[in-house]
């Protein structure tokens, strides 16, 4: 039996804009879904912003269906991190027939810490590259739809794989 495996990390600017979006197996193809659901997710965030003074880690942010999961940090700097967790794991993800009820509750919330911890840190080493400029991924002011389609995702190569190996290596309990 596989464990709980990442499905998909995003990563939000201040402007809720995409930065970047990783798609792990088997839901490399569901762009469209991701993108949708992590769209979702910045509604909890702002929810949660204006009703509590939360600290970065916001926990499970909501459970989509008896398989995904949602968690949440928020960066010092407003940028957003997004995981979304397949609760039952690849294996199983790619086999045919429904599964028995939802296994959300065994993911703890500290089971996801390592996860943004390794998350942050890549952020923040790619804000440290002097190559690297934050201003090319905000929005132009005005019209909202035509500057987020506008403005960059993040393309460092570094930042990417950083990403792709917390997602491929992050299991519960384990460090990343």
């Amino acid at each position: 039996m596989s464990g709980p495996k990442i499905a998909c990390i995003g990563v939000i600017g201040k402007a809720d804009n995409p930065l970047h979006i990783s798609l792990f197996p088997p839901y490399s193809d569901s762009t469209i879904e991701f993108s949708f659901l992590l769209n979702s997710c910045l509604d909890v965030f702002d929810i949660r912003c204006k009703q509590t003074s939360i600290d970065q880690d916001l926990g499970l942010l909501h459970a989509i269906d008896e398989r995904l999961a949602a968690y949440g940090w928020l960066t010092t700097t407003g940028v957003k991190l997004l995981i979304i967790v397949d609760v039952f794991g690849q294996e199983e993800a790619a086999s045919a027939g429904k599964t028995a009820g939802p296994a959300i509750s065994g993911l703890r919330d500290s089971d996801m810490k390592p996860a943004f911890r390794a998350l942050q840190s890549a952020y923040i080493q790619l804000l440290q590259n002097p190559f690297y400029s934050p201003d090319d991924h905000v929005p132009i002011p005005g019209n909202k739809a035509a500057s987020l389609s506008a403005c960059q995702q993040i393309s460092n190569r570094r930042f990417i794989a950083d990403v792709k190996r917390i997602g491929d290596s992050w299991a519960p309990g384990n460090a990343v």
